[in-house]
């Protein structure tokens, strides 16, 4: 991990979740994060835990769904450090309305957090990336884009078009010495779905669990890409046939 100490990093979706486990994890490696998400309050008490422990982190409130918020975000790191070594996109929503009674509103806003935040994070990225000739984009999908879950149509629909968009910016990269992958998590204790740290461990990980997968991603040689990454909890019933 000795090759991420220096690196600078930007986490969306950092208040929580997996997000806050990757910024943790990144910073316990030397990196230096700066993470954003739109709860300034929660941000606020994340990047002070992460620098009293001897890491450095910057929060910065941010709605990833606004253009103009992640080209300030952008421009706050190139100011701050010069340059971008890693992005990771974790903002996102869940959702379980059933189709029939998904309104247009709802499908938008499930679409633009989850989809055009990452657009909007990896085309402001790759400009800057692009110019340095090496950088990595981690963007974190889910294990419903492979097989999804009865009335999740906004949830599922954008995390099927996450790898999709993965698989299209990796190859629009790979010319100019950037990777970009996707780690698909399955069921992990988060605030996107109630009750889930009341399941037996053989049935959710911990986002911790998660970020010791990112950490191995962002660690790999510049050179090599780590296209996909699919993790789950033993129990859950993704594998196997009736």
């Amino acid at each position: 991990m000795s090759r991420l100490k220096g690196r600078v990093a930007i986490i969306t979706g950092a208040s929580s979740g997996i997000g806050e486990a990757i910024a943790e994890a990144f910073a316990a490696e030397g990196v230096n994060v700066v993470i954003a998400a739109r709860r300034a309050d929660k941000l606020a008490v994340i990047s002070d835990r992460i620098n009293k422990a001897g890491g450095v982190a910057i929060a910065r409130a941010t709605d990833a769904r606004s253009e103009e918020d992640i080209e300030a975000l952008f421009t706050f790191v190139d100011k701050e450090f010069g340059k971008l070594d890693l992005l990771v996109n974790s903002a996102g929503i869940a959702d379980h309305t059933p189709t029939v009674d998904l309104s247009l509103a709802r499908w938008r806003d499930i679409i633009d957090t989850n989809l055009t935040s990452t657009f909007l994070c990896c085309r402001a990225a790759m400009r800057r990336m692009f110019k340095q000739k090496r950088g990595r984009i981690i963007n974190i999908g889910s294990i419903s884009a492979k097989s999804p879950r009865p009335n999740a149509i906004g949830y599922t629909s954008s995390k099927f078009a996450m790898e999709g968009m993965t698989r299209s910016l990796a190859l629009d990269c790979r010319e100019h010495g950037v990777t970009v992958s996707i780690l698909h998590p399955g069921s992990t204790i988060t605030e996107l779905v109630p009750g889930m740290g009341d399941r037996p461990p053989e049935d959710s990980m911990k986002a911790a669990d998660i970020a010791a997968i990112a950490t191995l991603m962002a660690a790999l040689p510049d050179e090599t890409n780590l296209l996909e990454a699919l993790a789950f909890p033993i129990g859950q019933p993704f594998l196997g046939r009736g």
